[in-house]
């Protein structure tokens, strides 16, 4: 720190306001300050930053389901926006989500001195766990919904299926049949719901849903239930994952997607668009929310009262494997 001191002609308590993030620095001299620590490729020793700032800089996650798409993107945007923050991520993955799970994934990262806590768990049991634990270090949740919190971090995925859904209606499908995710995650009754507002905004009552895993497999299954039920020609499925086994079931029953069934997707997945045929889908930036998760608890660590996110929101993403429903021939 005196070489850093030296260097930009300020006096080590100058330089310890700027590297702690601490004010009462002008900008000219917080400017000299960065760029001497630039040139001597500064770094102070973690320890004594804590001791100054009475923090670890350090954040914990506790996650679960980390196997699928929008859980593992999140936590990339949480470690890259910590990074540039900073900030180190401790991790503690789940098995099972319940109170005693919860409780000891929390405790050891709080017996890590983590700063806050980050709960990347998107199913309903992570919530009703968390009401049951206590925590005394600022905390962060995901949640799929549409409302602002001060604590969470909330996708719209809601509207995301209605887009979806809306979609399909728009091409001329009297009806959309829905291959969900499993039940208990918050994104499976999300997107349940976005997909029956669409259908009841226009006064049609909706289907039965056929109920996957999120895996190509579990789509392939659903679609074999799909193909023998009559007059089904239109499909939405609640990740691209189960619409990819959805499209190979169907033309493997002797359906062609889309002249016969038109099947659009969630998440847009990396290579989604070299499916056959490239896949329509919905788009969320999940590491965006991991982004903003992070952002959020830096601002509660330093004891701010942060104004809840705004939701991310989707976009629809048209490609290939949905069309005008095709006209009966008589």
């Amino acid at each position: 720190m005196i070489d850093v001191a030296r260097l930009a002609g300020v006096s080590h308590q100058s330089v310890s306001r700027v590297v702690n993030g601490s004010g009462g620095v002008s900008p000219e001299i917080r400017e000299r300050v960065e760029r001497a620590v630039a040139q001597l490729r500064y770094r102070r020793h973690p320890a004594a930053r804590a001791l100054a700032t009475n923090r670890t800089f350090s954040i914990g996650v506790v996650s679960f389901g980390l196997a699928q798409y929008g859980p593992s993107e999140a936590l990339a945007g949480i470690a890259r926006e910590a990074q540039e923050a900073g900030y180190s991520t401790s991790l503690t993955s789940l098995l099972d989500v319940d109170v005693e799970s919860m409780a000891e994934a929390v405790g050891h990262l709080i017996d890590d001195s983590v700063d806050g806590i980050i709960v990347l768990a998107p199913v309903d049991a992570a919530l009703t766990a968390m009401e049951g634990v206590d925590v005394d270090v600022p905390l962060v949740l995901f949640y799929p919904g549409a409302h602002a919190h001060e604590q969470r971090v909330v996708t719209d995925e809601v509207r995301g299926a209605e887009l979806a859904t809306a979609h399909l209606l728009d091409l001329g499908h009297p009806t959309v049949h829905h291959i969900s995710g499993p039940e208990g995650w918050l994104g499976t009754s999300a997107r349940i719901a976005g997909w029956r507002l669409a259908l009841q905004a226009r006064g049609i009552e909706p289907p039965a849903t056929v109920e996957g895993d999120w895996t190509a497999a579990g789509g392939a299954g659903c679609a074999e239930q799909l193909s023998v039920v009559p007059d089904v020609s239109a499909v939405f499925a609640a990740n691209d994952q189960m619409a990819l086994g959805a499209m190979k079931a169907f033309n493997a029953a002797g359906l062609s997607v889309p002249d016969d069934i038109s099947v659009v997707g969630f998440d847009d997945i990396p290579g989604s668009e070299y499916f056959r045929p490239p896949l329509t889908t919905v788009r969320f930036d999940f590491a965006e929310v991991g982004r903003r998760a992070a952002h959020h608890i830096f601002e509660l660590i330093a004891g701010a009262r942060p104004d809840p996110a705004r939701p991310v929101v989707p976009d629809l993403i048209v490609r290939d494997s949905a069309r005008h429903r095709p006209l009966a021939v008589i």
